[in-house]
């Protein structure tokens, strides 16, 4: 088992940033990959970013060059620097993890957070 706990959500206006935080507890040595999804009111589920054991990143196209993904060597934190927000990011964002590769399949995870409000304001 492995629980996730998000932070770092918030408000802010376009143009801002914010970062945000996983902390992962329990079997965090079968965590290969760790990612970021967010869904907005009426929206499905989307895949945000997306990071594996190895470091290799992934990103949506809609947030390549404004997010940034990354997690600490114990693999107990993960982060999502947001830089550049716009009001289409505002959305619910989920901490997720399995134990195979990254996909932005959100059926194939198998851990979830509880989730962090992301608004943006313009």
């Amino acid at each position: 088992q492995v629980q996730l706990v998000e932070s770092g959500g918030g408000s802010v206006q376009a143009g801002g940033s914010l970062r945000l935080s996983c902390a992962a507890f329990g079997y965090t040595y079968s965590i290969y990959c760790m990612d970021w999804f967010r869904q907005a009111p009426g929206k499905e589920r989307e895949g945000v970013a997306a990071i594996d054991s190895d470091g290799s990143t992934s990103y949506a196209e809609s947030v390549k060059g404004r997010f940034t993904i990354s997690q600490d060597n114990a693999k107990s934190t993960l982060y999502l620097q947001m830089n550049s927000l716009k009001p289409e990011d505002t959305a619910m964002y989920y901490c997720t993890t399995k134990s195979f590769g990254c996909s932005w399949d959100s059926q194939t995870y198998n851990y979830w957070g509880q989730g962090t409000q992301v608004t943006v304001s313009s």
